[in-house]
């Protein structure tokens, strides 16, 4: 999205167009007149701090754009985006630590809203033995790790599907959030050659149709992983609902078996 003019009129149309929604539903679900709607849409109104705020929660525009919206309509930001070092945040990544390690022995890890490792448990650190170093130096991406030829690619059993679920999320991620950041990323890893070997189409193990598995070739066997997503619920901080935590379960007895030799 370009913020060049910081206009709100315009910056609150591109949002409404990247959700797809008309000035009619857009002016139902915001209890609203679609002539007031698009007065505010081309300048001829000005919507209050409230009027903005509601807007964007209407379209579920991320806190740190909803920032920007407040600005482009004259109004100072009114969420926060602190480090995660900060006293404020301890008690968030309490529990996202929490979460972490009381995963063991099975991985989980968390992630920022760019796919930048923030924190791992041990059995992450497994997984990840030949992996190339420079991919492993910080601050280290998740996807790239996942993708790249030197990382985990050349032992993902069913490489072909997992790496076009990854890519069909982050593209699905970067619609929603018109990050650039994101959008650079996506086309990096779209121009990834494949692992020597990799068949185009090879289907993956078919886990009863629920989910699209995660399938790593290791010296101990194949590890099948389900996968889940957790974030926090009602985030007011910018960096606290950017954070994600994601947890990988067995989808076999034989990973868990493996795991909990393991630990």
């Amino acid at each position: 999205m370009s913020h060049a003019s910081l206009q709100f009129g315009p910056l609150l149309k591109e949002w409404r167009q990247r959700r797809r929604v008309s000035q009619l539903d857009l002016a139902c679900m915001g209890e609203v007149s679609t002539r007031h709607l698009s007065f505010l849409e081309t300048g001829r109104s000005q919507p209050s701090r409230e009027m903005v705020l509601h807007l964007a929660e209407q379209l579920e525009v991320p806190l740190r754009d909803r920032n920007t919206l407040l600005t482009s309509a004259g109004y100072a930001p009114v969420y926060r985006e602190r480090p995660l070092n900060d006293p404020g945040l301890r008690p968030a990544l309490r529990a996202v630590e929490a979460i972490i390690e009381g995963h063991m022995p099975y991985p989980a890890l968390a992630i920022d809203r760019h796919w930048t490792l923030i924190a791992a448990n041990a059995a992450v650190s497994r997984l990840l033995s030949d992996v190339d170093s420079a991919l492993l130096t910080p601050p280290v991406n998740v996807l790239r790790l996942a993708l790249h030829p030197k990382g985990l690619a050349p032992r993902t059993v069913n490489y072909t599907i997992w790496r076009a679920h990854l890519l069909d999320r982050l593209n699905r991620q970067t619609e929603a959030s018109a990050d650039p950041v994101l959008l650079t990323l996506l086309q990096e890893l779209r121009a990834y050659s494949p692992p020597p070997g990799i068949r185009p189409g090879q289907p993956a193990t078919d886990f009863g149709g629920m989910v699209v598995p995660f399938e790593l070739r290791t010296d101990r066997g194949i590890l099948s992983f389900l996968s889940t997503t957790t974030v926090f619920g009602t985030p007011v901080d910018i960096t606290l609902s950017e954070l994600a935590m994601e947890c990988f379960y067995p989808a076999d007895d034989a990973t868990a078996a493996i795991l909990r030799q393991e630990a």
